[in-house]
């Protein structure tokens, strides 16, 4: 069925907009006017032709913008839904109203229109790789296979929220450090580029020798002012650089080698990957998926290139016969702790459990670890921001003194 988007304007005159599907032109016009609604504008949304779907999907899915939140609230409203025994189409039908961005209401729309199509739940869902990964996909379509969709959903609205508060605890977390490492820097910068060369000018007018401090001060100072936009291009040139390796496959992985051998970071990622990877790991073992099918799954949602290839090893180990955790343990990326419950999971017949809990205490070490690092942050970046400063007042007082004693 087409879809179609629209301006109309409610019973107090206020602008709404939105989609609707329906026949035609018409149809849709009569659908909103029943709905209380005046149509102003109404025009079909085109859809992606399957020579150019793949580019047009990476475009739209760029300018789409979909957050992670908004995905992981229509899976939990989703597997509500059918749950309570709505049929998938008209679960997504409900849907579509209530999501707030324009984008993802028009990709939900297009869904069910797939499906209507006969297009199954996760085919339809794979048209969008931006905006459902893989492991949602393929969760989805071992739920279709089996006869457990609403379960699916409902486990994958849970993986998806524990992995999304996780991120949000994180970032809420280094968002006060980092917001108070930018002003100091920002301050510092005024200070020594616009207020400190106004006070060294006196200085400079008495043609004296100045004390070292001072005499590095304002050098440091007349850097900051004639040339702050050769710092700027520095940062940009880095910034992009840094990027540029990273989208290389041998620059990604030694980015991700310096990362891992970092003395805090890189034991802090290490642990995030291996909560990613076991979190999904068992979510899809329990919802039927084969063994070395979610091993090619989880490989992709690492997150980091020495890890990935290590899953990827150890998928073909498993393939001729050889236990996960002693496939793992060959190239010791993973920690050890993870290796050896994995290997009790696998001798209890319990590995899913097993994997659920590895991600449980490796989420909690990295939370944990996150408040200690900002707790030592704050008073470490007050002494810093002490040092500084009292660098600078020292580098003025010294000529003042200096001053002083030969008026004395």
């Amino acid at each position: 069925m087409p879809v179609f988007e629209y301006t109309a304007l409610d019973l107090k005159g206020k602008t709404t907009t939105g989609i609707i599907d329906a026949e035609s032109v018409p149809v849709a016009r009569q659908r909103l006017r029943a709905a209380k609604t005046y149509p102003v504008t109404i025009h079909k949304v085109a859809k992606e032709s399957s020579r150019s779907e793949s580019h047009s999907t990476a475009l739209s899915s760029v300018l789409a913008r979909v957050s992670p939140n908004e995905v992981c609230l229509m899976t939990r409203q989703l597997a509500t839904l059918v749950g309570a025994g709505f049929p998938l189409v008209a679960a997504l039908d409900a849907l579509v109203p209530q999501t707030k961005s324009k984008s993802f209401k028009r990709i939900l729309a297009q869904t069910k229109d797939a499906i209507i199509e006969g297009n199954s739940f996760a085919n339809a869902l794979a048209r969008y790789p931006s905006v459902f990964s893989s492991l949602y996909v393929n969760m989805v379509r071992a739920g279709e296979a089996s006869g457990t969709l609403e379960i699916v959903l409902d486990q994958l609205a849970e993986l998806t929220e524990k992995q999304q508060a996780l991120k949000n605890r994180i970032q809420t977390a280094m968002a006060y450090p980092i917001l108070m490492s930018l002003i100091g820097l920002l301050v510092i910068f005024l200070l020594v580029t616009f207020i400190i060369p106004n006070i060294t000018s006196i200085f400079t007018d008495m043609h004296q020798v100045l004390p070292a401090p001072t005499r590095v001060l304002i050098a440091v100072s007349g850097f900051f002012r004639y040339y702050w936009w050769i710092i700027l291009l520095a940062l940009a040139g880095v910034y992009i650089g840094i990027r540029h390796i990273r989208r290389t496959v041998r620059g990604r992985f030694v980015f991700d080698k310096i990362v891992l051998s970092l003395p805090l970071f890189g034991i802090l990622s290490r642990k995030l990957a291996v909560a990613r990877f076991a979190r999904t790991l068992g979510s899809l073992l329990a919802n039927g998926v084969s063994l070395l099918i979610a091993l090619d799954i989880v490989k992709n949602i690492a997150g980091n290139t020495l890890i990935s290839r290590a899953i990827a090893e150890a998928s073909v180990d498993v393939g001729k016969g050889r236990g996960l955790g002693a496939a793992l343990a060959v190239s010791k990326t993973l920690p050890q702790l993870a290796i050896q419950m994995i290997q009790v999971g696998e001798q209890s017949g319990e590995l899913e459990r097993m994997l659920e809990k590895i991600a449980t205490v490796y989420e909690n070490e990295v939370e944990a670890s996150v408040m200690r690092l900002t707790s030592l942050l704050e008073p470490l970046m007050i002494l810093m921001m002490g040092v500084i400063l009292g660098f600078i007042v020292l580098s003025i007082c010294l000529p003042i003194f200096e001053m002083n004693q030969l008026v004395m």
